[in-house]
């Protein structure tokens, strides 16, 4: 085994997930590529999906809630006039409609609508749990439940293409929008809107937690870093992600406070949030100054 595959990797890989995989696949994989186990991803993809999926490594799992949490950007195309139990093709048919009388302004106007926030019912299938148990279980056993609709908030809509091909007709849009939304449920509820229903029929991920597209490595590409030892030139580290933060550098005196979580007197600093490092450099811990006292945030120390 080379001594890249020994290591133990900490920071926020960006992987483009490919189709056929689930998220916990990409992870499944992952331990076995990077030989670690400390491992967690920042957002469910589902299998047909493909797109970008920040892969949290070692002390980065702290990042995962946070990750999960940001907005995220996709591009989708969706089917008009087909309706099915999954909200995509994958599902069985329960009704077609004929969509072709659908003028292009008609379908962009319908598309445009949803700008802003609404309230989503999740799909059955999804990993969304209601009391206890993942809807995409009660589903494959027949059972459908009455969801709570969660609100969501649609950021932006745009490029939006109509195609036509034959009777058949696809509208394909960015969307940009808050964490917990489902693109499925969105051209479902699109598809309603326009008295015709919808389906998604593909959708790839162009941006999480501030992760492009340009920035992911396949899983084969993982391998061949690996391999060769250049895999730590993909790895972002934790810091990356609080960039926004200005960066304060402790004393020998402040390192054992800082190591230990705990609050510190810090008066000549302004209010705000701060990214907290060692004096020998090492990054600790994201600290809220408030009045001239420093308090945690989150402590990414082992």
């Amino acid at each position: 085994m080379s001594e890249a595959a020994k290591a133990v990797f900490t920071g926020v890989l960006p992987v483009f997930k490919e189709k056929g995989f689930t998220s916990n696949d990409v992870v499944a994989k992952l331990r076995g590529i990077l030989h670690m186990k400390k491992i967690g991803h920042t957002g469910t993809l589902d299998p047909e999906a493909t797109g970008v999926l920040p892969v949290c490594l070692g002390r980065a799992t702290k990042l995962v809630g946070c990750l999960t949490d940001s907005d995220k950007t996709y591009q989708c195309t969706m089917r008009l006039g087909v309706i099915t139990d999954t909200e995509d093709m994958t599902g069985n048919v329960i009704s077609e409609k004929d969509a072709s009388y659908l003028t292009d302004d008609e379908i962009r106007s319908a598309v445009i609508s949803f700008t802003g926030g609404y309230d989503q019912i999740p799909p059955m299938y999804s990993a969304k749990k209601v009391n206890g148990r993942k809807l995409y279980e009660l589903a494959r056993e027949g059972i459908t439940i009455e969801r709570k609709p969660s609100r969501v908030y649609i950021r932006s809509i745009d490029d939006i293409v109509v195609e036509r091909r034959d009777d058949e007709v696809r509208a394909g849009y960015r969307v940009e929008c808050s964490k917990g939304t489902y693109i499925r449920s969105l051209c479902r509820d699109i598809g309603e809107v326009l008295g015709v229903g919808a389906v998604m029929e593909s959708l790839e991920r162009t941006r999480a937690a501030g992760v492009e597209t340009a920035e992911c490595l396949t899983l084969s590409d993982i391998e061949a870093r690996v391999s060769d030892g250049s895999i730590r030139e993909y790895i972002l580290p934790i810091e990356h992600f609080y960039m926004d933060a200005r960066r304060l550098d402790t004393d020998s005196i402040l390192d054992k406070a800082v190591r230990n979580g705990n609050r510190f007197s810090c008066r000549e600093a302004a209010d705000g949030m701060y990214r907290v490092y060692l004096s020998d450099g090492t990054f600790a811990a994201v600290y809220e100054i408030k009045n001239g006292e420093a308090r945690l945030c989150r402590y990414f120390l082992e």
